[in-house]
């Protein structure tokens, strides 16, 4: 029985920008990998305005739940992607982590204004997320042919 590789995507909270990546990628690679995210210092939740972006373009987020990258310290993890600098200089080595990345978004979490102001935010980010995994995505589907 061949496992399916562990991608990682870790930031700070693991409240907005790594579920949004979490997501995205799960969509992009489809069944052949398993995408998990994490934080070095879990807010608890994930962001209501996240969840909302992302069940926009059909990805559901309401199951997800902020972890500590701790709960991953003792599986095989492929690969680590870091989406912001606090969790890049935070991150421990994984058993097994063959590839590290590290690409920086703006905190969504931070935007100001009306609800609708933040919205536009949270979705900028989407899809700049959604720019560079479904690259990413693409490339590793396309080293599995």
């Amino acid at each position: 029985m061949s496992m399916k590789p562990l991608i990682l995507v870790l930031c700070t909270g693991n409240s907005c920008r790594s579920h949004l990546a979490e997501g995205l990628l799960r969509a992009a690679l489809g069944d052949g990998f398993e995408v998990a995210s994490a934080g070095s210092n879990p807010a608890g939740y994930v962001h209501p305005l996240a969840i909302r972006a992302m069940e926009e373009i059909g990805i559901d987020l309401a199951g997800h739940h902020s972890k500590h990258l701790d709960e991953f310290l003792d599986r095989e993890v492929e690969t680590v992607i870091t989406v912001c600098g606090n969790a890049d200089q935070a991150c421990p080595v994984f058993p097994g982590q063959a590839n590290r990345h590290h690409w920086p978004f703006d905190d969504p979490a931070h935007a100001t204004g009306t609800e609708e102001e933040q919205l536009a935010v949270f979705r900028r980010v989407r899809d700049e997320i959604s720019r560079v995994f479904g690259a990413y995505a693409a490339g590793r589907l396309d080293g599995r042919k």
